[in-house]
């Protein structure tokens, strides 16, 4: 557990928990409080290395993990090794948030980066939201986006083509890791591999490879190692046929008020393992 204070003040718990205030935010403003009771009940935190299970499929649940730092991946696993990605866990992302009503995980969530998590009781789960009503709307309104980009990845390996997939995937990600100022101007860390976007978009390694230098070479990105540049948002976009309509943010950035915006700014000091690339 985190203990102490940052030099300025603000609590290295509220630091951490950062992310999930500032996703949830994009639905709703919170009060100091909720602020502060979020950050206390996801304050118990672990640290994994990269490609390790957080939990499998089988498992009995015995908490909700919250990631604070890094980048983890729902999955499923057939019995002869193949494996589909089927969400990706950025930092402010609960993996199992449902869990507490499940007798046994049908899907396994592993870190696909070093990760540092937050494990939260189901029971201080149940007391946070029968407390704070705005707290549980905002956690509704988390597990339907989740919902909602399920959907649109589904339509993605459906009935997208290959460039567009990437395209999308790409857009996407850029646009979760924005929601919670995970960015830099046009630029973001990408972490994955071609063999994890393979699993995530049911392309070979081949395809994945030739399908990259296929958005690389329309100028739309670069890559430089694991980070990423929107070199044209507008054109990747298009050809992705994005809308942002299934994030449901009901509030941007712009909309916060200056002092949150101060407050944002000393949020960003790093703390704990940065999102570096492999």
């Amino acid at each position: 557990m985190y203990k102490g204070s940052s030099p300025d003040g603000i609590g290295r718990e509220e630091i951490m928990v950062a992310p999930l205030i500032r996703k949830l935010e994009n639905f709703t403003q919170l009060a100091e409080e909720e602020k502060a009771v979020l950050a206390k009940v996801a304050s118990r935190t672990k640290s994994l290395g990269p490609r390790q299970d957080i939990v499998r499929e089988g498992d009995k649940p015995d908490a909700i993990h919250l990631i604070l730092e890094g980048l983890a991946c729902r999955y499923k696993e057939l019995p002869d090794g193949w494996r589909q990605i089927m969400a990706y866990f950025i930092p402010g992302d609960f993996c199992n948030l449902r869990v507490f009503i499940m007798t046994e995980m049908d899907h396994s969530v592993a870190t696909l980066t070093p990760v540092i998590l937050a494990t939260i009781a189901h029971q201080d789960l149940l007391t946070l939201t029968s407390q704070y009503s705005r707290i549980t709307q905002a956690l509704w309104w988390s597990e339907m986006v989740d919902e909602a980009i399920t959907r649109e990845w589904l339509l993605n390996v459906g009935r997208r083509t290959a460039t567009e997939r990437m395209a999308h995937l790409i857009y996407e990600y850029f646009v979760r890791m924005r929601a919670v100022n995970l960015t830099v101007g046009n630029t973001c860390e990408l972490p994955v591999t071609q063999e994890e976007i393979s699993d995530t978009l049911g392309l070979s390694t081949v395809h994945v490879n030739r399908t990259l230098q296929d958005v690389r070479g329309m100028g739309l990105i670069e890559l430089k190692g694991k980070r990423l540049t929107l070199l044209d948002p507008q054109g990747l976009q298009t050809l992705a046929m994005f809308s942002p309509t299934y994030l449901h943010f009901l509030h941007q950035p712009q909309d916060r008020t200056a002092n949150d915006q101060a407050r944002r700014s000393k949020l960003e000091q790093p703390v704990g393992l940065p999102m570096t690339p492999r």
